[in-house]
């Protein structure tokens, strides 16, 4: 889109808009369609007119996965995405593991582990599923350069980005009713809102090198660690085509020397890789850090994606952290914005969405610190205690851990709460297929073999169909069944905990589980408190 045609009012001066993004790239995109799909009028501010084509982030988790299903797609059955049947291998300078973690498997909430991509292409394809609804609008070009919030709303004033023209004077106006800055590690919203970050300082450099290989090239395996001191290295693929190395900056070296074309392709030698058989997309040196804001909301403004934290890489969690900000500011600014929820509910927000970032932000440097090892004794002795660990368990893969909310809108004494949902295969509405594409997602009330709505008072039901909810009772069969649980999923998982009812939330986090009618209706109504419902159908609470 150029510039001009990017412009949203007649005479390109002033918009209004219930949401205005700061930032459009995957964060603030993804969060301008869920928005866009609801019906809501998104101003999208991007500062360049042309999306940056070099690849960042490469790989994502399965609950990323399940998060892109909902806009149509398949991580599964997609030219764009693959992934790899194996293992996850941390070796030593000798090639002996040290480490194996299972990014193997099918995840519980019914997608793989871990899945690669290129992110140009999935930017693209975001922006054109952004494309298809009319209430958004993208305004290229210009960066935000004055934020002012009352308690009717947000005023934003917008100039042309010099660096895309430097002579421009060009100015905009969003005034909207709630701000997000998904605008990057330098956000102009947080900084506006004077929020202040936690740095853990940790700073590494290393060399990024993301190649396209000519014809085919087989990595065995195809993702694992190199953990010699003497240049420790992460071998991964880049997505379909394409493959990645990461080199440690080693100390005293030069950042800028070692990304030099020339010394790129010395690095690349041991790996059968030339300039001949290969071509180098980008070589470029960042500086791995680990950072969080100490606030996430204040008054009608968020952040989310790098504007709220940094992460090193070495989950593979930083733009999945970014992409559930979104998924989970969406829900929360749809129902604020429909009249159904306060908008105290974005102070969970903050609470939940830290909370979890601060996990990933820790368990990748602990990772780090594994990794980021040039001294040659210290590097034997990790190796010994790793390999000994590793041995204990008789070489059983590590599974990929589970994370927690931070407090907020789900029961800390219920089982499961707080965590993703588990998902399984179901029959609903005449299909096959994964409970959320079968059956959709948002407020629902689940029941084993047993009918939810039989189960809650009907001020109970009501609060439900106020938050767009609904009931489903899943069976093993399809008699009086609204969705067959086909492979046993549900009953294993609920089974499993004690319960027969689980209370979903639209991002697929559970809120609260419950054994019996009893329990279920005395802790919805717990959930509902939490979850700052707007003229919430009120009943005596025994």
């Amino acid at each position: 889109m150029s510039n001009k045609s990017s412009r949203i009012s007649p005479d390109g001066e002033l918009f209004h808009a219930d949401v205005a993004i700061v930032g459009g790239g995957p964060v603030g995109t993804l969060l301008a369609i869920l928005l866009g799909k609801a019906g809501k009028k998104v101003a999208l501010i991007e500062r360049w007119t042309e999306t940056y084509g070099r690849p960042r982030a490469v790989t994502y988790d399965h609950e990323i996965a399940r998060i892109l299903a909902v806009l149509g797609i398949d991580s599964e059955n997609d030219s764009a995405i693959n992934y790899h049947d194996e293992l996850y291998y941390w070796k030593d300078a000798n090639g002996e593991n040290i480490q194996i973690v299972d990014w193997q498997s099918t995840s519980a909430s019914g997608w793989r582990v871990r899945y690669w991509f290129n992110q140009p292409d999935l930017e693209k394809r975001l922006t054109r599923i952004s494309t298809q609804y009319s209430s958004i609008k993208h305004i290229k070009g210009f960066e935000a350069c004055g934020l002012v919030q009352d308690e009717h709303g947000v005023t934003l004033n917008l100039l042309r980005n010099p660096a895309e023209d430097a002579d421009s004077t060009e100015k905009l106006t969003v005034q909207a009713e709630y701000v997000v800055g998904a605008d990057g590690a330098n956000s102009f919203v947080r900084q506006a809102l004077g929020i202040e970050n936690e740095d853990k300082g940790y700073f590494f450099d290393w060399l990024i090198l993301d190649m396209i290989p000519h014809g085919d090239y087989v990595m065995q395996p195809a993702q694992w660690q190199l953990c010699d001191p003497r240049r420790p290295t992460t071998i991964v693929p880049g997505g379909p085509g394409r493959r990645r190395w990461e080199y440690m900056v080693l100390p005293g070296e030069n950042p800028a020397e070692l990304a030099l074309e020339d010394n790129a392709w010395k690095l690349l030698e041991p790996w059968g890789l030339t300039r001949d058989n290969a071509t180098l997309e980008r070589s470029a040196v960042y500086r791995f850090q680990a950072r969080w804001a100490k606030q996430w909301n204040k008054g009608r403004c968020a952040i989310a994606g790098d504007a709220a934290h940094l992460m090193p890489p070495f989950a593979g969690e930083g733009m999945c952290a970014g992409l559930r900000d979104a998924f989970a500011l969406a829900w929360r600014l749809n129902g604020i914005l429909d009249g159904t929820l306060s908008d105290k509910v974005l102070d969970s927000y903050t609470t939940e969405r830290l909370e979890h970032a601060k996990h990933y932000i820790d368990f990748s440097q602990q990772l780090g610190k594994i990794i980021c090892i040039s001294d040659p004794e210290e590097a034997a002795e990790r190796d010994r205690q790793m390999r000994a660990e590793l041995e204990a368990r008789n070489f059983t893969p590590l599974p990929t851990d589970i994370c927690q909310l931070g407090p907020g809108i789900w029961l800390p004494e219920s089982h499961h709460a707080g965590e993703l949902s588990v998902q399984g295969v179901v029959e609903a509405n005449g299909k096959k297929d994964r409970f959320d594409q079968a059956v959709g997602f948002g407020w629902m009330v689940l029941g084993l073999d047993a009918d939810p709505a039989n189960a809650l008072h009907p001020d109970q039901l009501r609060n439900l169909r106020k938050l767009g909810g609904h009931t489903v009772r899943i069976g093993g069969s399809g008699e009086q069944c609204d969705a067959v649980d086909s492979e046993g999923t549900y009953a294993n998982w609920l089974k499993g905990i004690g319960a027969s009812y689980v209370v979903l939330r639209p991002d697929f986090y559970v809120a609260a589980t419950a054994s019996t009618p009893e329990e279920l209706c005395h802790r919805f109504d717990r959930v509902l408190e939490r979850l700052c419902l707007n003229d919430v159908v009120e009943r005596a609470v025994a």
